[in-house]
């Protein structure tokens, strides 16, 4: 049944009774509710040239003045949803136009040697990280609860203190990026001139300006060795451009060290996977892709969503990736098989931000919808869905203590391995393997706790940075720009500062009394 038969149905029930008339409507909107459910379920192919084939062969017109591949897509939904209603089940296509009564469900496709011997490389990179953090995690859950709440107290009493300590303007377009080095010494910004630079802390003066990008630029990403160790000439940042171009740079040249092209539409955010061998980018043309970072190849694109893919995060053990997009749907992926372990269906609006939490079982999205949800790993489900502002979530980041793993927070010698290697959470050999050692149990007294995501910095389009402890999802502090809308927000590893960049062209630089 199409919309034009609801409105008819709904103007027929008006000539009821009151009792009648809302019987009906109820049926109505139960009836839609379903086959927006059907619709959303429904099995469609994710690139534009089948989707034209398909709505050919149902006798439809391929494209209508002023649609895109995503609203084609949905049109094929509803084309779709009629022959279910018709014939009980949903009609199938083969490719060369026929129909077939088999659906269509997830398909695989063989990739290339590369790919192999990527996943190969994380598989090795992220199992002993994940033993570490879940031996961490047991031996956590026996500390007192009186020195968790006191070290939150402190942490929390803290972040009370935070309030703007300056601006600067950061480009004559507005700001996109921000993002903390590693060592808490440098921010990079980024804007829609195309341009990035880089400001020391906390003076806030200007270090390096990179251009390279003919378009806007929507995602920035530090390597989780710049600024620790790794060399300038190296790839120390990454950037990602409306033009559809993926771009390193280093610290010690003004051009870019490589251009990764193959989007086909602008590139949304890019992160960099923890052992920082590989770079992942998403896009607007509806995939997210892979990239090996010292052979410059392309190695995975990766489709699953409808719409444009604008959020993009890895997990800590480099074991998982998260992408979202506009079609309001995010999907947890195992970098190790390319299966998909998680859907994230809950945000009525589009996904905008997501971060992993250092605990590794936790997801935080933002949306349009003005809400962050906080996704179980475990339980595959919504844990938590929090009001957070009162327009879109632009950017969602969980605090990372510089210097402090949460694979061997705790000691090494109580996790039963070196501290060699994964003090930083990157730097180490991914094609090595560690020996099984026993494991201790009792946490050492002067063992201090971890302080690796206690707490959620999240930015909003109505001008204010606000901070939720990681425990009960309460707000803890509220930070208000006065810049308009707050496109990116991040924090210093170190603690001592949140930074937000804004619409207005400027960021402002927040901090407390104290270091954490």
């Amino acid at each position: 049944m199409d919309l034009d038969d609801l409105v008819v149905d709904n103007n027929y029930v008006l000539g009821g009774s009151d009792d009648e008339r809302e019987r009906e409507q109820n049926a109505l909107l139960h009836q839609q509710l379903e086959q927006r459910k059907r619709m959303r379920s429904m099995a469609v192919p994710t690139d534009d040239s089948k989707v034209r084939e398909r709505l050919r062969a149902y006798g439809e017109p391929i494209t209508l003045f002023g649609e895109g591949p995503g609203d084609r897509r949905d049109r094929l939904k509803l084309v779709q949803e009629r022959y279910e209603v018709m014939k009980g089940r949903p009609l199938a296509i083969d490719s060369d136009g026929g129909s077939s009564d088999s659906d269509e469900g997830e398909f695989y496709t063989e990739g290339s040697n590369e790919l192999l011997q990527a996943r190969r490389k994380i598989a090795h990179y992220s199992l002993p990280r994940a033993k570490r953090r879940v031996a961490r995690q047991r031996i956590e859950s026996s500390v007192p609860l009186s020195r968790i709440i006191n070290l939150r107290k402190e942490v929390f009493s803290e972040l009370q203190t935070f309030q703007n300590l300056g601006s600067q303007f950061g480009d004559d377009r507005p700001l996109s990026t921000i993002r903390f080095s590693p060592n808490s010494k440098l921010i990079l910004t980024t804007s829609w001139t195309g341009t990035s630079k880089v400001w020391d802390l906390p003076n806030l003066n200007q270090v390096a300006v990179r251009r390279g990008h003919s378009e806007k630029i929507s995602g920035a990403a530090w390597h989780p060795d710049a600024t620790l160790g790794l060399s300038e000439s190296a790839a120390n940042f990454a950037t990602g451009g409306a033009e559809g171009d993926v771009k390193l740079w280093s610290m010690d040249q003004e051009k870019p060290i490589v251009t990764l092209a193959g989007h086909t539409n602008r590139v949304g955010r890019v992160e960099f996977h923890p052992s920082g061998a590989y770079l992942g980018s998403a896009g607007f043309d509806g995939t997210w892709r892979l990239w090996d970072v010292e052979t410059h190849k392309e190695l995975l694109v990766q489709e699953g969503h409808s719409k444009e893919v604008m959020a993009l995060a890895f997990q800590d053990d480099g074991a998982l990736v998260a992408s979202g997009g506009f079609d309001a749907i995010g999907r947890v992926w195992d970098t190790r098989t390319g299966r998909t372990a998680m859907v994230l269906d809950g945000h009525v609006k589009e996904i905008l931000s997501m971060d992993f939490a250092p605990n590794g079982f936790q997801v935080a999205t933002g949306s349009g919808d003005n809400t962050v949800r906080i996704w179980d790993l475990r339980a595959l489900r919504t844990q938590h869905a929090m009001p957070a502002h009162k327009s879109s979530v632009s950017d969602v980041r969980f605090f990372r203590a510089t210097g402090e793993s949460p694979f061997v927070a705790l000691g090494a010698e109580q996790l039963g391995g070196k501290e060699n290697g994964l003090a930083n959470g990157s730097g180490m050999d991914v094609d090595g393997e560690e020996k099984d050692t026993e494991e201790k149990e009792e946490p050492k007294p002067e063992t201090p706790l971890p302080r690796s995501g206690l707490f959620l910095v999240t930015g909003g389009f109505d001008g204010h940075v606000r901070v939720w402890s990681a425990d009960e999802w309460a707000p803890v502090r509220d930070l208000a720009t006065d810049a308009g809308k707050v496109m990116s927000a991040d924090v210093s590893g170190d603690g001592r500062f949140i930074a937000s960049a804004s619409y207005s062209r400027s960021f402002h630089l927040f901090g407390g009394d104290h270091s954490l």
